[in-house]
């Protein structure tokens, strides 16, 4: 059984910085994308960017330059570093996984979900 679990969200001022984290229990098969996505109020689910087994990354145009994802295979982590966070960027925020690469940044595609970690920006 895979288990996501996120954590590091919390309330910062606009221009300020968080990371969040997401640890992953349980076997999954290689290659394997993890995502990360958020959620604001009355908005739909978005993929803001992902990580592929090798490294590889990918974003959205709405945080390049600003997030950044890593990975730690050995501790079966992946990190979401956000900088220059915007009011606009207040939203929860979750990590998935899915099989395969991280082509599709696409919430319908991935397998499992973490429970979500609340981010929230002030101006």
């Amino acid at each position: 059984q895979v288990q996501l679990v996120e954590s590091g969200g919390g309330s910062v001022p606009s221009g300020g910085s968080l990371r969040l984290s997401c640890v992953l229990s349980g076997y999954m098969f290689s290659p394997f994308c993890m995502g990360w996505f958020r959620q604001a109020p009355g908005k739909e689910r978005e993929g803001i960017g992902g990580i592929d087994s090798d490294g590889n990354t990918r974003y959205a145009d709405s945080v390049k330059g600003r997030f950044t994802i890593t990975r730690d295979n050995a501790k079966n982590t992946v990190y979401l570093q956000m900088n220059n966070l915007k009011p606009e960027d207040t939203a929860m925020y979750y990590c998935a996984t899915v099989y395969g690469r991280c082509s599709r940044l696409l919430p319908g595609i991935f397998d499992y979900w973490g429970q979500g970690t609340q981010v929230t920006v002030s101006s």
